[in-house]
């Protein structure tokens, strides 16, 4: 391989995995998990469409910006020794291989799986007679009115087609002409991609592709169609903003219009595609053969993700985890600024209910006594129990003050929606800061109480948004601890208006601190270790990068101290290697929910100090974000949180060991008892209510704001 061969040549390089190749390996585990017999069939579906939205995301951004560099001629190796050209080789083959293998995944395992349990999908030619009337009346009814047949000829250009849509390539005999004529049906995405139709026995679904394809006749009543074969593009769609726009929303809002009309970076064709159909859209697109999937169909498998979530099929599905509420150390109070008065409070999402934030933030909005609301947003759902709070706030009569990230990434749209919908109730928004996303995950509360204006704060590892959190693994703190409010304060300062960046009392924060406090804890480590004191780092991260981090880490390593990472994706350290990493291990946990939170362990000679926080070890998290880390003192938290990274390095399930040739392997549970240390955590949870229960015989008082029925 290129990158061996470049490292060989290159001796004072540090070993460094390049980070496409990384992701790659990610989603090659997310999906070991759709192969997996012992997960249940509709699980294995929804992993299988994880991986394609996965895929189809790396297209847009990364390999598009290969693509890029390669058409700029930019040759500088990256940190691995690969030049941009040998990336997008190794990235090819790899891509084309890891999509052979989801179809195989699909038709030799999961297909077969599902039709064990009564569901299949059924193409026109094995469908009886009374199917294949229903999807003619389906078609007459529903899709005929819809559908509209683009011609391209001289006169009728090759049209724009948006990014990721599913389409149809026709061949008509064009013999009156002299030569074959061709056309573009688009398969209409505001309807359901599958439709269920009758069956005598089971649940069958029918591919809407596939009714199109065989009405395709009632399209084209003049002419004879000689081929047809569905297609889908993938366009480059990272955003090119001009942040010293007047107009930062106007701007992004153009750029969205722009990602639709991208370059074409990806062409998806089923396999045995007509010769002449494969020229014609290659010429259309001007794409290179390299730039070609040929599958197995069907395209897209994303849309496998709404067909999991399909109604009726619970017995085909994981067991939900169930969350607690009131968590632990709210349990009991029915009030929760009372609560946090008390002690500091954590919360671990989603075995601890997400709706103790949002109950946070609701409380705050009716509370007489609260002065002023702060809080970022990054990315929120699409119904967001927060953002009504906050509207709900400002018609009270609270200031409120949200810094909105207008360019978090295909979320612009949605957060576009809720800045407006913020500024029209009355909220003061900030729109994030030129240069810099703002990625912090802050809300402050100003409280008027009978000792003076008291600052109540939530930080967490995660977005204020009421649906990942349900799938998403995060840790949140409350307090309302002085040193911490006026860092919170000095915060927002610089966020929403010209403050210089202050030197706080606890927070670390990017782009201005937080590099260097890293490379500090890790250099205290080593000298600790050279010492013959204490020594060890615990990390767990989304994704380490950064090559100054990895270098520091090598040479910890080389000291003697311990290294464990948990790091879900991308990691382009090396362990195990000898004179480098012998010290490091490094596992990557990949399962029924997405490991989310950040969490930072030292050791600090026998004192050991534990921060958490929404920075990944990334250059774009150290130096071109807007990032908070946060320390965790309270004793009793800190041993949670101990505990909390003890299960999950004994997880021998979920979790998979990276070895010294890159390579990952489950983690052997020979000699060991079974541990997945997802359901462990909602285990514990629940065992921690029935304890708490069983203490008091009465039923738990909730917070004063509970959550509102979904009915509201």
């Amino acid at each position: 391989m290129a990158e061996k061969k470049v490292a060989a040549e290159s001796p004072d390089r540090i070993p460094y995995y390049n980070r496409e190749l990384s992701w790659m390996d990610f989603n090659a585990r997310v999906l070991e998990e759709a192969f997996e017999k012992g997960n249940p069939v509709m699980e294995r579906v929804r992993f299988l469409a994880i991986t394609a939205s996965n895929l189809d995301e790396f297209f847009m951004v990364r390999v598009a910006g290969v693509m890029d560099q390669i058409a700029e001629k930019y040759s500088a190796p990256d940190p691995s020794g690969m030049t941009p050209t040998e990336v997008y080789t190794d990235l090819s083959e790899r891509i084309h291989t890891f999509m052979q293998r989801q179809y195989s995944c699909l038709h030799r395992s999961i297909l077969p799986a599902l039709e064990r349990c009564g569901v299949s999908f059924l193409k026109p030619e094995a469908m009886d007679e009374e199917q294949l009337d229903y999807i003619s009346e389906y078609f007459s009814k529903v899709l005929f009115p819809v559908l509209t047949p683009l011609a391209v000829d001289r006169s009728r250009p090759f049209p724009i087609l948006a990014n990721k849509s599913l389409n149809i390539a026709v061949r008509l005999d064009g013999s009156k002409d002299g030569e074959d004529c061709f056309a573009i049906v688009q398969v209409p995405s505001i309807l359901s991609r599958f439709l269920k139709v009758p069956g005598k026995s089971g649940n069958c679904f029918v591919l809407l592709e596939n009714v199109i394809m065989h009405c395709m006749e009632r399209l084209f009543e003049e002419k004879k169609i000689l081929a047809v074969c569905p297609f889908r593009i993938t366009r480059d769609s990272d955003l090119d903003i001009d942040e010293e726009s007047d107009d930062l929303m106007i701007e992004i809002e153009k750029s969205i219009k722009k990602r639709k009309r991208g370059n074409p970076v990806r062409l998806e064709l089923l396999q045995h595609c007509d010769n002449a159909l494969r020229k014609f859209l290659l010429d259309m697109l001007e794409l290179k053969e390299n730039s070609i999937y040929s599958l197995p169909g069907p395209l897209d498998l994303t849309f496998f993700s709404k067909f999991a979530n399909l109604p009726g099929y619970e017995r085909l599905c994981f067991l939900p985890i169930a969350p607690v509420y009131p968590p632990e150390d709210f349990w009991g109070e029915d009030d929760i600024f009372a609560a946090i008065r008390k002690k500091d409070c954590l919360v671990h999402h989603p075995y601890d209910s997400f709706d103790i934030v949002v109950d946070f933030i609701r409380a705050a909005a009716e509370d007489a006594d609260v002065l002023a609301i702060k809080q970022t947003l990054y990315r929120v759902s699409g119904h967001s129990s927060i953002v009504t709070a906050l509207m709900r706030a400002a018609e009270n009569g609270k200031q409120v003050t949200v810094l909105v990230e207008l360019k978090a990434r295909f979320d612009e749209e949605n957060n576009i929606i809720w800045a407006k919908k913020l500024e029209s109730a009355g909220c003061h928004v900030i729109y994030g800061l030129v240069g810099l996303k703002t990625h912090c995950k802050i809300a402050l509360v100003v409280r008027r109480e009978e000792d003076g204006i008291r600052r109540y704060l939530h930080m967490g590892t995660g977005n204020y948004n009421d649906s990942t959190a349900k799938i998403y693994t995060d840790l949140g703190l409350f307090t309302c601890k002085e040193p911490f409010g006026m860092d919170a304060s000095n915060l927002f300062n610089v966020l929403t208006g010209y403050s210089r960046p202050p030197e706080y009392n606890k927070f670390i924060v990017a782009p201005h601190g937080m590099r260097s406090f890293f490379e500090y804890r890790i250099r205290c480590e080593t000298e600790n270790a050279r010492q013959g004191l204490p020594s060890g780092i615990t990390v767990k991260v989304n994704a380490l990068v950064d090559e100054e981090i990895i270098g520091l880490l090598y040479e910890a390593s080389r000291a003697g101290v311990k290294i464990r990472l948990i790091v879900r994706g991308i990691c382009c350290l090396i362990p195990g290697l000898p004179g480098a990493s012998e010290n490091i291990e490094v596992i990557s946990i990949v399962g029924q929910l997405l490991e989310h939170s950040r969490i930072y362990c030292f050791e600090n000679a026998g004192n050991p100090k534990i921060y958490l926080g929404s920075a990944d070890w990334m250059p774009r998290n150290l130096d071109r974000r807007v990032e908070l880390v946060f320390p965790v003192e309270d004793a009793r938290l800190k041993d949670r949180i101990f505990h909390i990274l003890d299960v999950m390095l004994r997880d021998n399930i979920n979790a998979r060991r990276m070895k010294s040739d890159k390579s990952y392997e489950h983690v052997s549970r020979r000699g060991k008892i079974p541990c997945n240390c997802q359901t462990e955590f909602s285990r514990m949870a629940h065992e921690t209510e029935r304890k708490l229960s069983e203490q008091d015989d009465k039923k738990p008082l909730k917070p004063l704001h509970s959550p509102i029925t979904s009915g509201e």
